[in-house]
């Protein structure tokens, strides 16, 4: 009989808890329910019709066209079977205040909507809509006609560009700079550099010129030149800083350690860098140090100087600024790059140099610079990247863009009422 008494109160006691509990209890929404998220659903259905084209070629057309039920089909097509959608297109306009204004184009359905349901929107441009872009020309803002010249020389060979040619970087080169220059010129053999650098008739009409050396940690060099300085080749590094001072030029060097060699096949014919590539005679640091020495026109020439200049600092990255340049450029190297050959920023002082810097200084090693433009105050610059091998020279073109800053003009052609705002309300059938 106590048993019984015992089981009568018990169940009475489970009863209860179980009525108090389905009181107060809060049930989950059908989309919880059944684990739809339907503003994320919606998100990606608008953004997949968008990148297929059904979406922008339909919203602007009139209401009658019949792209609008082969968009009503796509849509149904994009959707599980048992969710529900209204998709409507809004005009926008702005008054006189400033205030935004929303007026319903069109809208297709093909259900009602319960309690449960969610939206989400995307903002579309007409496909009729053109937008351009106009580089200002470097140098345009102060008169200056900047001539690009590009080492293109078939008669050289490149250093520390694995997995590239000087030929193939010098037509990246042109594809990225040319829209910003008045002129490129190709430099195709090391005969017609060496007509750059000559100046028989005693008078210099190329000045301000950018010189983008595509071969690495090489130079090229024409056989007249070869000839004249077999002795120290680098005397011919300084004879180049002093044609850069002079004329106020920019040098580039693209990746690696500046003017460590210099290169033509038919000079020199022997494997001459020790690692089998032919056509090549090492300077090793001097090479650098006599270009700065020639670019501060420090005279005269008094012999190589073998200290070296560079330092791995390892990984380093983008400034905030520059990365904002990437933005305004629309040129997008990796913000993190490896940088072995980084000039020591005693240079600054010892050339009277002052840097325009690209990267961020690494913490461990403070005193160098993994790639800046070096400008002498009395004219003529050298942009050295000292990136590790197999090069991106998109970091050496944006280097260049931001010592030069041109402007880009931005431009959109088309008739009034371009955008339009498109909104996918989803629903669950079966929701409350």
């Amino acid at each position: 009989m106590m048993r019984t008494v015992e089981v009568l109160f018990v169940i009475m006691i489970l009863l209860g808890a179980f009525i108090i509990t389905t009181q107060f209890a809060v049930l989950p929404s059908s989309r919880q329910a059944f684990g739809t998220n339907l503003r994320e659903l919606s998100q990606s259905t608008l953004e997949t019709l968008d990148a297929q084209g059904t979406l922008s070629e339909t919203i602007f057309k009139d209401t009658s066209d019949p792209a609008w039920g082969d968009l009503q089909k796509a849509l149904s097509a994009s959707l599980p079977p048992n969710i529900v959608y209204n998709l409507s297109v809004y005009d926008l306009s702005e008054d006189s205040q400033g205030i935004v204004n929303y007026q319903l184009a069109n809208s297709i359905s093909d259900a009602s909507f319960g309690a449960d349901s969610d939206a989400s929107s995307l903002m579309l441009a007409s496909p009729n809509v053109t937008f351009t872009q106009d580089p200002q020309k470097v140098g345009e803002s102060t008169g200056e006609n900047i001539t690009l010249y590009i080492l293109n020389c078939n008669d050289a060979n490149g250093w520390w560009i694995t997995g590239y040619t000087g030929q193939s970087l010098a037509s990246d080169v042109s594809d990225l700079l040319s829209p910003y220059f008045t002129t490129t010129v190709l430099i195709n053999t090391t005969d017609q550099l060496g007509l750059l650098l000559e100046d028989s008739l005693g008078e210099w009409t190329i000045q301000n010129a950018v010189v983008v050396n595509t071969f690495g940690e090489s130079v090229p060099i024409s056989s007249y030149y070869a000839n004249r300085y077999s002795g120290d080749y680098a005397e011919y590094c300084y004879f180049l800083g002093q044609k850069v001072n002079s004329y106020n030029w920019t040098w580039v060097s693209i990746v690696g350690y500046p003017f460590y060699y210099v290169t033509n096949v038919d000079y020199f014919t022997g494997t001459q860098n020790g690692y089998g590539i032919y056509g090549m005679s090492q300077i090793a640091n001097s090479g650098a140090n006599a270009f700065l020495r020639g670019l501060k026109n420090e005279d005269p020439y008094v012999g190589p100087i073998g200290t070296g200049i560079t330092a791995e600092v390892g990984v380093v990255d983008f400034t905030s600024y520059v990365l904002e340049r990437c933005n305004y450029y629309g040129i997008y190297p990796a913000p993190y790059q490896t940088s072995s050959r980084a000039l020591s920023q005693s240079i600054l002082n010892d050339y009277d140099l002052v840097a325009t810097e690209l990267f961020v200084r690494p913490t461990l090693y403070p005193n160098y610079i993994p790639a800046a433009t070096y400008r002498h105050a009395e004219g003529g610059a050298l942009t050295a990247i000292g990136l590790t091998r197999i090069p991106d020279i998109r970091v050496a073109a944006l280097a260049l863009l931001v010592y030069y800053n041109p402007t880009v003009y931005k431009s959109e052609f088309g008739a009034s009422g371009t955008s339009r705002l498109v909104t996918l309300q989803l629903g669950q059938q079966g929701g409350t």
